[in-house]
């Protein structure tokens, strides 16, 4: 542990970087045998319009890191407020997470699962070691979204948009290649 770390209360710290409310993801990739493998990541942002980049971090001690490491490319599937049970599921350690879940193949072969709120489908650009984390950038190559209302995550909680003028009518989905 740093010096800098010693003098912070991580727990407090933790609570306070907690009020930021954020959006949830599941980023999703392939093993080295082609087998599905993901996490529930609320640590996402874009990064640039031109080139299109976003990135996302995950811990170092996620049992993914390792496949990630290796990966060509991942999925960043952003939920949608009816998808609690995706995030608890891919955020439960020890299980098939994909069990029952319906999926498909994205232009990088990473899993784009079902219904989600958008996903953005991504090469694999650049991996920066971040402290406890590692920040990986992805290079976005297709995307889509729909209209529905995001699942929101604040003080350790989900949350929803309580603004009914943000509520949308579902539209069909909207979706794009990159290049």
């Amino acid at each position: 542990m740093s010096a800098a770390a010693m003098t912070l209360d991580t727990r407090e710290l933790r609570r306070t970087l907690g009020c930021f409310a954020t959006g949830v993801t599941v980023v999703t990739t392939l093993d080295g045998d082609g087998r599905p493998r993901g996490m529930t990541a609320n640590s996402f942002t874009s990064v640039s319009l031109d080139p299109a980049l976003i990135l996302v971090c995950v811990a170092k001690s996620a049992p993914i890191m390792a496949v990630l490491e290796k990966a060509a490319g991942f999925v960043v599937n952003i939920l949608e407020e009816q998808q609690r049970d995706l995030s608890q599921r891919f955020a439960t350690p020890g299980i098939d997470k994909f069990q029952g879940v319906d999926w498909r193949a994205g232009s990088t072969g990473a899993p784009i699962l079902a219904e989600t709120l958008a996903h953005l489908d991504c090469g694999m650009h650049q991996r920066v070691d971040a402290g406890d984390h590692v920040i990986l950038i992805g290079q976005v190559v297709d995307f889509a979204r729909n209209e529905a209302a995001p699942l929101l995550f604040c003080r350790g909680n989900y949350a929803a948009v309580a603004d009914p003028a943000f509520q949308l009518p579902t539209a069909p989905l909207q979706s794009g290649a990159v290049g």
